[in-house]
């Protein structure tokens, strides 16, 4: 999880908030702005109803055309900007993007404003109530709207697969989505997710015989030096039902896709993005 790796914070401005705030600026620019080249997007936020409420999700896509939906899971942190940013950059590839709020439970996002409020006392008491209303059950539940409130888009190609990605926490969420909805759901990527191998019985890779997706399974190295076995476990339930699997630990810590977290490395997230672009083509 999250907050095994991540440094406290405290309410100051440090060189790491300010380090953030850059990322966040130079991630934005890869979305195209000022670049009339790169396709307007047009986003807002929507309301997806699902079997225990309503969802208040992001949604970008490219301003003309049909394109492969997707379905972004952020972290522990939640619906925020810094998946805005993401979710642009994507839509900016070619795709309608659904940044789901995961907590929509027990709150409206965003919950927290940044990665690093949830290292405060005052963060994680926001949190914790809303991260145990979570199950794997309510998260296929989530996905299933996901898809059914994407396939309604005129934005969105129904001839295309869906894919599905998921960041930490939202690992299993890919997983579990991609098991939701075989029919819909063709491609599913975890970025530093942890418990996608586990030996308890709700593990994500149990789930796999139930998937028509193919896997991109990028893993964070001190992730890896925790629980070097799991990557491994994940890849021979893959092949044991015939499910392609692209399983690589990065040369990064947990969080590093993440351009708000404090282990943001723009290299191996760029490296990371663009395997997801190859996975996203099979769409």
């Amino acid at each position: 999880m999250c907050d095994d790796y991540t440094e406290a914070t405290s309410g100051q401005v440090t060189r790491r908030s300010f380090t953030a705030a850059g990322a966040l600026t130079a991630v934005a620019t890869l979305t195209g702005a000022g670049n009339v080249s790169a396709p307007r997007l047009r986003e807002r936020t929507v309301r997806v109803r699902t079997a225990d409420g309503t969802a208040d999700c992001f949604f970008v896509h490219p301003a003309r055309g049909k394109h492969p939906g997707v379905i972004l899971w952020p972290d522990i942190g939640g619906n925020r900007e810094a998946f805005s940013v993401m979710a642009r950059r994507l839509a900016g590839a070619g795709y309608a993007v659904l940044v789901f709020n995961q907590y929509y439970r027990g709150g409206t996002a965003p919950v927290l404003a940044s990665f690093a409020e949830w290292r405060t006392p005052e963060g994680q008491a926001k949190l914790k109530p809303m991260i145990a209303g979570l199950s794997p059950e309510g998260t296929m539940r989530d996905a299933a709207a996901a898809v059914a409130f994407l396939d309604k888009q005129a934005a969105v190609d129904t001839r295309r697969g869906i894919g599905t990605q998921g960041y930490c926490m939202g690992g299993p969420h890919a997983i579990r989505s991609a098991a939701a909805v075989p029919l819909r759901i063709k491609a599913a990527a975890s970025f530093h997710g942890g418990g996608l191998a586990s030996d308890k019985p709700e593990s994500p890779h149990l789930l796999l015989l139930r998937t028509q997706a193919s896997y991109l399974i990028a893993v964070a190295r001190n992730d890896d030096a925790k629980d070097a076995g799991e990557k491994d476990r994940f890849r021979a339930a893959a092949a044991a039902v015939d499910r392609k699997a692209e399983i690589e630990v990065y040369a990064a810590d947990h969080g590093w896709c993440v351009p708000d977290a404090p282990s943001y490395n723009q290299a191996e997230a760029d490296r990371a993005h663009t395997r997801l672009l190859a996975l996203y083509a099979g769409l």
